[in-house]
């Protein structure tokens, strides 16, 4: 059999495929020996970048437990800070109702020095009015009237007698007569004879004419007789005043004051009136009583008066009496009339008056 004869073409192409092929393999191993390299190069870097990651994952965890218990802390902290801020209003609250009342007291306090202020010049006005009528009742003649007691009671101790206008306030009422009910209705009965005989009436008159017989020789007078209404007791000398050095103006008040028959009932209200009447006002009213009145302006639809009506009949008369004008009274005794005591007591107070109930054997 014949061989094929051999090319020499086929040999090199061989030759060149297979050193290309070996050139590929060679060229393949040494990229990928490089890129297995980069390869573990990039994952080492990542499982660096992991771990770190992890690391920083752990510490956030970490500052997310603090930052919880540091929110915790904050939250309990605003709480007790709102407590304390509500405690802090309500003690701002405390210290403004705090700050109001004293305000108010200061407010009250200089309304009471004020006050106090004014009474201290009324207290000095009234100083020097008193130093005048001082210098009055010093005058010589002082006494235009004697008046001779029985007895040793020729004084009453803090009765102010003093001034320039007088007012001389008598109850002539039906009590007058007597300190018991049961003996005013007997002597009422009797007429003219059982008022001379009336030691209480006697009392009252006299009690008058001791009055009379101390004003200052200087000073105006007036007097004033009253039961449900008020008269002069000189005829015709009504508002205007009477000059106590006339000793025919006081002998003529008198006389007509012991002819007087007691009679009818009290009415304050029409005595504290007289007192607007005159002009000048009076600047000192003496008043002689036994108690409470009985009714008020108007006569009273009933025949029977309570206390309380005559507290209330009493408390209309006080409004009716000018003011500044000082009220000194001479209570004598009546029984059943509890309160007037005190009514008269207080009268005295409010105007810087005097009230005295005397012994049995003055004057």
């Amino acid at each position: 059999m014949k061989r094929r004869p051999v090319s020499p073409f086929s040999l090199s192409f061989l030759d060149i495929m297979f050193c290309g092929f070996g050139a590929v393999v060679l060229l393949v191993l040494i990229l990928n020996t490089d890129t297995v390299r980069a390869r573990n190069q990039t994952f080492s870097d990542l499982r660096a970048e992991v771990v770190r990651l992890e690391q920083e994952i752990i510490t956030g965890q970490e500052d997310l437990v603090t930052a919880r218990k540091s929110l915790e802390a904050s939250t309990q902290e605003l709480v007790s800070s709102r407590g304390e801020s509500e405690q802090v209003i309500q003690e701002i609250r405390t210290l403004e109702i705090e700050i109001a009342r004293m305000e108010r007291e200061t407010l009250a306090s200089r309304t009471h020095i004020n006050q106090l202020s004014s009474d201290l010049k009324d207290l000095d006005r009234e100083k020097k009015r008193l130093g005048a009528d001082t210098v009055i009742e010093r005058d010589e003649g002082d006494k235009v009237r004697r008046f001779a007691g029985e007895g040793d009671r020729q004084y009453l101790t803090g009765l102010k007698v003093g001034g320039r206008n007088i007012l001389i306030l008598m109850d002539v009422s039906a009590s007058m007569l007597d300190e018991t009910i049961i003996n005013i209705i007997r002597r009422r009965n009797m007429g003219t004879s059982g008022t001379t005989n009336a030691s209480k009436w006697n009392r009252g008159v006299a009690t008058v004419e001791w009055l009379l017989s101390n004003l200052p020789s200087a000073a105006r007078f007036q007097l004033y007789t009253f039961n449900t209404t008020a008269r002069a007791a000189v005829s015709g000398s009504e508002g205007r005043w009477l000059l106590a050095s006339a000793a025919k103006d006081m002998d003529s008040a008198v006389q007509v004051l012991k002819k007087t028959v007691p009679g009818g009932g009290t009415s304050l209200y029409h005595a504290f009136a007289v007192a607007r009447t005159l002009s000048p006002k009076p600047d000192n009213i003496l008043l002689v009583t036994d108690g409470l009145p009985t009714q008020g302006r108007d006569r009273p639809s009933s025949t029977t008066v309570s206390a309380k009506e005559r507290l209330a009949h009493f408390d209309k008369a006080r409004k009716n009496l000018p003011a500044g004008i000082p009220v000194n009274t001479i209570l004598l005794p009546m029984e059943g009339d509890a309160y007037a005591a005190a009514a008269f007591w207080k009268l005295a107070i409010d105007t810087q008056g005097s009230f005295l109930t005397p012994a049995r054997d003055w004057p």
